[in-house]
């Protein structure tokens, strides 16, 4: 990597976290190990054509490491304080921005020192990027938790590219104007090339809100600002290496398991499937709640279909995820002691993390995928049971308040909030023509495979690579903090 040899990157990724987590063996040798995830998949051979840099936090609070090679990748850690992890990370990231971007399900905190440490861990970001990147490169900063870093990052090197992508819902102008701090978000934001979003709404709302709070002219997905740069938003549909999952997914040892799952849960007719993080805004309660009425209701039989519940430990150390636990406990516990019977309980339910071959085995044993998500900016989820099902039989129930509603147009959809309609739904998918599902499964598949996420990187990278007009637009005064 030579362009690296002088500390120097043509091409850096700053993400909260390096795609990587640290394995301790028995006899206390420390190995690194590639974080599961589509983005690191997606990056990697830009990375590796290019000389690459991965700016992130590895992990562990209160220490340092020096930048290390992993796997052919150059990664550059950021230390974070306990403190830091407890105000910037658990705090304003996901106490403040993660409510309030998601619909405020959970009421968002306000807390100055959390802001405080918000602005100073995002600086330490900029500034270490600014050390990283040779002249005139290719910058891409991710997510929620770092969106005042590119203007921070332009300030200290005005020749940067930057771009920057929500991975997250953008929320209503109404919801986001509630934040104390909305401006230096925006501002925080303008100071990217260009800033992409999931969903075309969510861009638009952004440079309203810009237009609105800041002052800058604006002209559909530009922004103008007074330097005489423009800033590009828009829509960049993320997805998954639906191959990778397509080949997975037809290993003879996945396809064993698939079987064997099928097996210990007793061989049902139809088995529903639902993985998720264990997150408020996973709408995890109501579609247990729909499939235990129509349970009780007698529309399917208890022995004839099960409901396998996947929910990844989540955040253990905030509290409302505590409590979020304790409750799916109860309610799982409540609808399996009313209507499950000796030796066949309607609902399993996992509170655990597995590797991609069990989540494909999972996959490819579920008749019904459930995606009931509140408010999701995307969810891969979807798209992944979707790529397994190479032979398109099965069929996938999905929110429409998740970005994947957009595109996978073919699934059955709903509206979390309406229990009956989600029973309606649940029913439809379980006892339809199988040639309709596999007419449905057919064109998601297409669509999956087709716009994968090597189409999502390649879109964005060559739109903030592309060379912009200056402009002479003067900014006009705010209407507004």
């Amino acid at each position: 990597m030579s362009t690296m040899a002088a500390g120097l990157a043509e091409f850096v990724v700053i993400a909260n976290r390096l795609p990587v987590d640290r394995f301790i063996a028995p006899d206390g040798t420390v190995t690194w190990r590639t974080s599961p995830g589509g983005l690191v998949t997606a990056l990697e051979p830009v990375m590796r054509r290019k000389g690459g840099a991965w700016i992130g936090w590895h992990g562990a609070p209160d220490e340092k490491l020096k930048p290390f090679e992993h796997d052919g990748l150059h990664l550059v850690p950021v230390p974070l304080s306990a403190q830091e992890v407890e105000e910037y990370y658990e705090g304003f990231s996901n106490g403040t921005l993660w409510p309030l971007y998601h619909d405020v399900i959970a009421p968002p905190e306000f807390h100055r020192e959390w802001w405080d440490s918000y602005v100073q861990v995002n600086q330490r970001f900029a500034e270490k990027a600014a050390r990283v990147a040779r002249r005139g490169a290719v910058v891409w900063v991710q997510d929620y938790q770092l969106q005042l870093v590119p203007t921070m990052l332009r300030e200290l090197r005005p020749d940067l590219r930057i771009g920057f992508f929500l991975h997250i819902p953008f929320p209503p102008r109404e919801l986001f104007q509630q934040l104390p701090w909305r401006r230096q978000i925006l501002e925080g934001l303008t100071g990217a090339d260009l800033v992409g979003f999931q969903l075309p709404g969510a861009a638009q709302n952004f440079v309203r809100l810009v237009r609105e709070r800041v002052g800058h002219k604006t002209h559909r997905g530009l922004i103008y600002l007074p330097d005489g740069r423009s800033v590009k938003a828009s829509a960049y549909p993320i997805s998954i290496d639906a191959h990778g999952f397509e080949q997975l997914a037809r290993t003879p040892g996945v396809d064993a398991r698939a079987k064997e799952i099928r097996e210990s849960l007793g061989s049902p007719k139809h088995v529903l499937l639902g993985i998720d993080r264990l997150d408020y805004t996973k709408g995890l309660r109501q579609r247990l709640r729909a499939f235990g009425e129509i349970i009780r209701d007698g529309s399917i039989d208890v022995d004839d279909s099960v409901f396998v519940q996947v929910a990844t430990p989540s955040r253990e150390r905030v509290d409302q995820y505590r409590l979020l636990r304790d409750d799916i406990d109860r309610l799982v516990g409540r609808i399996n002691g009313d209507v499950g019977r000796i030796g066949q309980q309607p609902i399993t339910y996992l509170h655990a993390s597995y590797p991609r071959e069990e989540m494909a085995a999972l996959y490819r044993a579920a008749d019904v995928m459930v995606v009931t998500p509140l408010r999701d900016g995307m969810n891969l989820v979807a798209k992944e049971y979707v790529a397994c099902r190479y032979d398109d039989n099965g069929a996938l129930v999905l929110s429409e308040f998740a970005g994947a509603a957009a595109e996978l147009r073919q699934a059955y959809r709903v509206n979390p909030y309406d229990i009956n309609g989600m029973k309606a739904a649940l029913l439809e998918a379980i006892t339809a023509d199988p040639r309709e599902n596999s007419r449905r499964m057919k064109a998601m598949r297409k669509h999956v495979v087709d716009h994968d996420i090597d189409h999502w990187a390649t879109a964005f990278l060559d739109d903030l690579t592309a060379p912009s007009e200056p402009h002479d637009k003067k900014m006009r005064p705010p209407g507004g903090s």
